[in-house]
């Protein structure tokens, strides 16, 4: 496969439900104009609300048939804070101290949880819509600020033409890479950018992404998009079945229930979200699941795989989805010269994504990963080290597998 490429190394610093086919928002749907400093383009936007703050999602994280969509909102404000990461934004440091990641202060508040990881091996590929310009000095800034280790960046796209800018997919690629590195620093990192088609981004990208991975040893890729299922994914499953590769994918941001691909396929990690309580004083005291928050669903189209057989009295026949959660808000971001509140699944994928190659456990391929995974839920005592159940936030939130988060969150590197 013919790519261009530009290399940066950079600088220091439980019950079966009818299926929804198409995605419906609740929130309310308003016309705006951003402000040049901000990286969201001129479109519709859609608002709602999240445990008391304002959330936005842009036009690229709405939903449109026959294009995938980016999963990711803005928390209160979509204009950036040029005077730091706002307060209360979890960070790479507290979230490390929350998934047992480093050691950290006693409730892991975000003021104080500094340590970060310094794992990572291979290569961890993003995949996502349009050119980036900024992507190298963002990601620096970012890195400088948490004192993560600085990054081997390399941008790249399939064939000669260099991808558009996308304004709304910007915000998108910042999230996908900021928060791979800050969990893996030590893994190289590819930057795929796609050019939005018919479908997008294209399977062309993800091909590359894995071509790379793969060169580089091995290590995972993280899509944050996705679209509503459709019978062709079938065809499409085998886009992820390369043996040096685990691919990661947001389960979506429209709660239970609704469908998203490439998140359903079997061949895919799907990664769903959370969020964690905390108390007056900062401190992390539970992590619950969000009600219409964090996607997940029972396929209508993908049988059940192998792996989920000891799961079949939740799943039935077909597969059921996020197979694992993480953290979905809010986390701080470094955009263009300002710092913004975000959440979503397209922070859950890249964050767990991350967590996984530092493991550094090699599994061999995505469907070898989610069998180790789903066998430690088999086994009390190893799945009690290495993850949490999520028991709360709705009635199907159960003890073990569920739709709403899956095995459950991550809990130190065991397991993974």
């Amino acid at each position: 496969m013919r790519f261009c490429q530009t290399t940066v190394a950079t600088p220091e610093s439980k019950t079966s439900r009818a299926k929804i086919a198409a995605v419906s928002l609740t929130a309310i749907g308003l016309a705006f104009i951003l402000g040049a400093a901000s990286p969201a383009s001129a479109q519709e936007r859609q608002v709602s609300t999240f445990n008391g703050h304002t959330i936005i999602f842009p036009a690229s994280s709405i939903p449109v048939p026959g294009r995938h969509h980016a999963n990711y909102f803005f928390v209160d404000s979509d204009s950036p804070s040029l005077n730091g990461p706002l307060a209360g934004t979890e960070t790479p440091g507290s979230v490390a101290c929350v998934y047992q990641l480093v050691s950290g202060p006693a409730g892991c508040p975000v003021a104080t949880s500094t340590a970060v990881p310094n794992g990572g091996w291979g290569a961890i590929a993003i995949v996502d819509a349009g050119d980036y310009p900024t992507a190298a000095s963002d990601l620096a800034a970012f890195s400088s600020y948490y004192g993560i280790p600085a990054a081997d960046l390399t941008v790249t796209w399939p064939g000669k033409t260099k991808p558009p800018v996308y304004q709304d997919w910007i915000t998108e690629e910042a999230l996908d890479i900021e928060w791979a590195h800050a969990m893996a620093p030590q893994a190289k990192l590819y930057l795929v950018e796609s050019s939005q088609v018919n479908t997008d981004p294209t399977w062309s990208a993800v091909q590359l992404a894995a071509k790379l991975v793969a060169a580089a040893g091995g290590g995972v890729v993280s899509m944050s998009w996705g679209d509503p299922e459709v019978t062709q994914e079938l065809g499409w499953d085998k886009y992820f079945t390369n043996k040096k590769v685990v691919f990661f994918a947001a389960a979506g941001d429209s709660g239970l229930g609704v469908s998203i691909y490439p998140g359903a396929s079997p061949n895919v990690v799907a990664v769903g979200g959370s969020h964690f309580q905390r108390d007056g004083q900062g401190n992390s005291v539970n992590e619950v699941y969000y009600n219409g928050g964090g996607g997940g669903d029972l396929s209508p189209y993908e049988p059940r795989p192998a792996y989920q057989s000891g799961v079949s009295s939740v799943v039935g026949s077909h597969r059921g989805y996020p197979d694992v959660a993480s953290d979905f808000c809010c986390a701080s971001i470094y955009v263009q010269g300002g710092w913004y509140s975000v959440g979503g699944t397209s922070w859950a994928s890249p964050t767990f994504a991350g967590i996984v190659n530092a493991a550094g456990h090699k599994a061999k391929g995505s469907v070898a990963e989610l069998t180790m995974m789903y066998d430690e839920l088999a086994n009390p005592t190893e799945y009690a080290a290495g993850f949490f159940d999520v028991t709360q936030g709705n009635s199907l939130c159960t003890v073990g597998f569920d739709e709403c988060v899956g095995i459950g969150t991550p809990r130190t590197y065991a397991g993974k």
